[in-house]
């Protein structure tokens, strides 16, 4: 079946809002998507039917155990781990800090750790708050020409003395994405621990943690239809072993060595639903082999929906992305911030206007009910290295499925009249 956006728009209460008699058109998904209604029900029916605490013996809290159980499941699912690998946790920042803390408590001689320019602070301010523990951090270049990580520069940086590699799948300032799976790899072979910050590429591509290799994978729901809590993979071992800060009466066993305090059960629930989500996109208009039962339409499991999901979403949103960074790079003062062509991407895009700050640009955007980010978006290394921090940063474009060309066509209408074409 053809992607039927309109089907997907209905979805989304938040579509509704005008403003100034225009309707919102929201192109600030990078910075938080919006909420099918599926998701924000799944969240209501858990405080309003077995609002609980964990571990009970009575009818609600045994429910809320069984939500928190199949959202690990559903989330695995969308990982591609087991289910006893995924945590919960605040947010990103959250979880990576946490992480951070329990790995700067390993003895030995690795005392390095390595981040990158290109990554959100989320990566970074973590790792670096453990120089005040000894560790020495090393930075892996990008390079402001081609909007792209130093591979060989990361690579030269890995060393016997490397204890963690931490960096992005794709960065939510420019949309590059890296090879994650070699980078990876190369940090195993050094003997370190690899941490993939995955929060922006999460809606932008199908994600198998066992084929990348990776250590831990940190994401957040909110940035694929979810509400506001953050997911850690961990593989099984390097998590089992984890000297995590927790409390005496804490369960010490994967995943909740990591998990401290009372969760978010109504956001778990939610998170599982925009999980389900992404797997009916992929069950209507994916392509989903059925060998057990070819004539069948319900036979694939979540998996194999979620990932036929993944690839309807960008087949739908990379088209917009070449069409928005075409006619963009055309306006005049308009300079476009993306990887060269051929590099992998995600359907995020920024870029500056001459002679007006970006915080303007998208004050004038946002009163015709566009909505759109500035700044540096917690990329600030990355900014930085652009030579922007001190003009206000970018102005960021971020492509959903909910999406539509007739509001590319208004984006690029007012940012050509703002630009004075």
């Amino acid at each position: 079946m053809q992607y039927d956006v309109e089907y997907i728009r209905n979805q989304f209460p938040a579509l509704k809002v005008t403003v100034n008699g225009h309707p919102a058109a929201y192109f600030d998904g990078p910075g938080g998507t919006q909420v099918p209604e599926r998701v924000i029900e799944a969240m209501v029916s858990y405080l309003s039917n077995c609002n609980a605490n964990a571990g009970g013996y009575f009818k609600t809290s045994q429910e809320s155990d069984q939500i928190i159980a199949g959202a690990r499941c559903a989330l695995a699912d969308f990982l591609g781990s087991e289910a006893d690998e995924i945590a919960f946790g605040q947010n990103t920042t959250t979880l990576i800090y946490q992480l951070a803390l329990a790995l700067g408590r390993f003895p030995g001689r690795r005392n390095e750790i390595i981040i990158t320019e290109i990554d959100h602070e989320a990566n970074r301010g973590p790792w670096q708050a453990l120089e005040e523990k000894g560790f020495i951090i090393r930075e892996a270049r990008f390079d402001p020409e081609s909007c792209t990580l130093d591979l060989e520069d990361f690579k030269a940086k890995l060393s016997e003395n490397t204890l963690v590699a931490a960096f992005n799948y794709a960065s939510n300032a420019v949309g590059t994405i890296s090879d994650v799976g070699e980078m990876a790899r190369l940090t195993k072979e050094a003997g370190a621990i690899s941490v993939v910050d995955a929060v922006h590429y999460a809606l932008h591509g199908p994600i198998d943690v066992k084929a990348i290799g990776v250590d831990y994978l940190i994401c957040s729901a909110y940035k694929f239809f979810g509400p506001h809590i953050g997911v850690l993979y961990g593989k099984r071992e390097p998590f089992s072993a984890l000297p995590s800060y927790r409390l005496q009466v804490q369960l010490d066993g994967i995943p909740h060595r990591i998990e401290t305090g009372t969760l978010n059960h109504e956001g778990i629930a939610g998170a599982a639903e925009a999980v389900e989500f992404i797997a009916d996109i992929g069950d209507r208009f994916g392509a989903i082999s059925c060998v057990s039962n070819p004539g069948g339409h319900n036979c694939p499991d979540r998996r194999e929906k979620i990932l036929a999901g993944m690839q309807v979403l960008e087949k739908y949103e990379q088209p917009l992305a070449d069409k928005l960074l075409k006619h963009l790079a055309a306006i005049k003062g308009v300079r476009v911030y993306a990887p060269p062509a051929g590099q992998p991407r995600t359907s995020t895009v920024s870029f500056t206007v001459e002679g007006i700050s970006p915080d303007r640009v998208t004050e004038i955007l946002g009163e015709k009910g566009i909505f759109a980010w500035n700044g540096h978006f917690y990329a600030l290394r990355l900014v930085e290295r652009l030579g922007l921090a001190d003009k206000g940063g970018l102005i960021r474009i971020g492509l959903s499925p909910y999406n539509t060309e007739a509001e590319i066509d208004r984006l690029l209408f007012e940012i050509e009249a703002v630009a004075g074409n």
